[in-house]
């Protein structure tokens, strides 16, 4: 039995019955039209620190693809937002996973676009050139 964890904490499990599954270290080269056409992909990571699986996400997006896409494997909570920017819907964690990072955990994560790096990058920048503009 696994988990959901969306941007609203634990969900009820759902019939992926559907779903696309693919591994993480399937090769983007390999996305099809007719994989593009999936209502569901599950993309599943072999371990925490295995990265690919983001990046094959941010592929499928930037092919077109509108379904939903789902992380599943064992995925850390500080990953969660991470996971939401390279276009994943939501994550799919064990039991057991879920036991040790309460939905509390999940939750702390769950404002993804408000932890942004690149927005913080680029506030400073914003606000520095605005000082040197506003000195001229």
């Amino acid at each position: 039995m696994t988990v959901v964890v969306n941007d609203h904490g634990f969900a009820p499990q759902d019939d992926l019955a559907t779903a696309a599954d693919l591994s993480s270290n399937f090769d983007p080269k390999e996305i099809t039209a007719d994989l593009l056409k999936r209502r569901f992909i599950r993309i599943t990571l072999h371990g925490f620190s295995d990265g690919r699986g983001f990046t094959l996400a941010a592929r499928l997006r930037q092919n077109g693809y509108r379904g939903h896409l789902r992380l599943a494997g064992y995925v850390l909570a500080d990953q969660y937002a991470m996971a939401r920017r390279s276009g994943f819907d939501d994550v799919e964690i064990s039991q057991e996973l879920a036991a040790r990072q309460p939905e509390s955990q999940w939750l702390a994560r769950a404002d993804w676009r408000a932890h942004d790096y690149q927005s913080r990058l680029r506030r400073p920048a914003a606000s520095s050139q605005h000082n040197v503009e506003s000195r001229n």
